[in-house]
C-alpha cells in the first residue's frame, strides 16, 4: 500500500514521489530520471542503486535531475 504519493507539476516536467509501507519507493522527473526500488534510470540508461540514507537518495536524485538539464524549483 502507498503511504505517500505526491505529484508536482513544474513548467518543464512532472515530478512524482511515491513511498510504500513496504519501503518501496519511486522518484521521477518526467521520464528522464527515475529512481525505483533498487534501480536508477537516467535518460533510459538503467543501473542498480542502493539507498544508503534518505538524504543521500535525495541528493543523488537532485544531482541527476540537474545533469539532464532539469530543475526542481
Amino acid at each position: 500500500m502507498r503511504l505517500h504519493v505526491e505529484t508536482v507539476l513544474l513548467a518543464h516536467a512532472i515530478v512524482r514521489v511515491e513511498l510504500g509501507d513496504d519501503f518501496s519507493y519511486r522518484l521521477s522527473y518526467g521520464d528522464l530520471v527515475i529512481y525505483e526500488n533498487g534501480r536508477r534510470r537516467v535518460r533510459g540508461r538503467s543501473a542498480p542503486y542502493e539507498v544508503r540514507s534518505v538524504e543521500q537518495l535525495r541528493y543523488d536524485f537532485e544531482r541527476d535531475v540537474e545533469a539532464v538539464g532539469g530543475r526542481l524549483a
